[in-house]
């Protein structure tokens, strides 16, 4: 269980600590929960929070973060990066999920962010559907202080799960899907399935 460093308001007259968390894993790991839990944790802290998602995440809510267990927390969509720069105000924390879905200037972002004094809580999937690191996610990784990488069941055997297998024929690295596209293998698994596709051409 990941133990958040600091919830307490600053003491006034004293500088803030910003500071990076990155949450990833596959496909219905828990990623976006664990993102919501740390956030709602934030507000009770009596923290100020601001969360943002990409606007091509239509999925379940055009405006809300919602994981697949159907928790919700509001947020504010942008198409890109530098967007949440312009929106966070004097907010302590900042919240951001799929963010496998921006480009590589959320790196400088959160940077940004984190060096202004905020928590930056960041979720997304570390691998693409081929099992290849999907950036900027691994770029976040190497810049963050706290690392969890969280965890599905293989769809299956039932055995650990850290790849998202992809149904759907599109070869984009970017496809926004759920069930219908998507479920979550363990490696042995997913490889098994990447050859019969590879066969079946």
């Amino acid at each position: 269980m990941f133990i958040e460093p600091h919830l307490g308001k600053n003491v006034q007259g004293a500088s803030r600590m910003g500071w990076i968390e990155v949450i990833c894993g596959s496909m219905f790991s828990g990623k976006t929960e664990e993102l919501i839990r740390r956030l709602n944790r934030a507000r009770i802290a009596k923290q100020i929070v601001e969360i943002f998602k990409p606007a091509i995440d239509t999925r379940y809510n055009e405006e809300d973060v919602v994981s697949h267990d159907e928790r919700t927390i509001r947020s504010t969509p942008v198409n890109f990066a530098n967007d949440i720069l312009l929106l966070t105000g004097n907010c302590d924390v900042v919240g951001i999920d799929e963010a496998q879905f921006f480009d590589d200037t959320l790196i400088e972002v959160v940077v940004k962010l984190a060096n202004s004094g905020k928590r930056v809580i960041i979720a997304g999937l570390d691998m693409d559907y081929l099992g290849n690191p999907f950036e900027p996610m691994p770029s976040l990784m190497s810049v963050a202080e706290y690392v969890t990488k969280v965890h599905a069941i293989c769809a299956q055997c039932g055995s650990v799960a850290s790849y998202s297998f992809r149904f759907a024929e599109q070869k984009d690295q970017v496809l926004v899907g759920e069930q219908d596209a998507y479920e979550a293998r363990c490696r042995k698994c997913f490889e098994q399935g990447m050859k019969e596709t590879q066969n079946s051409k």
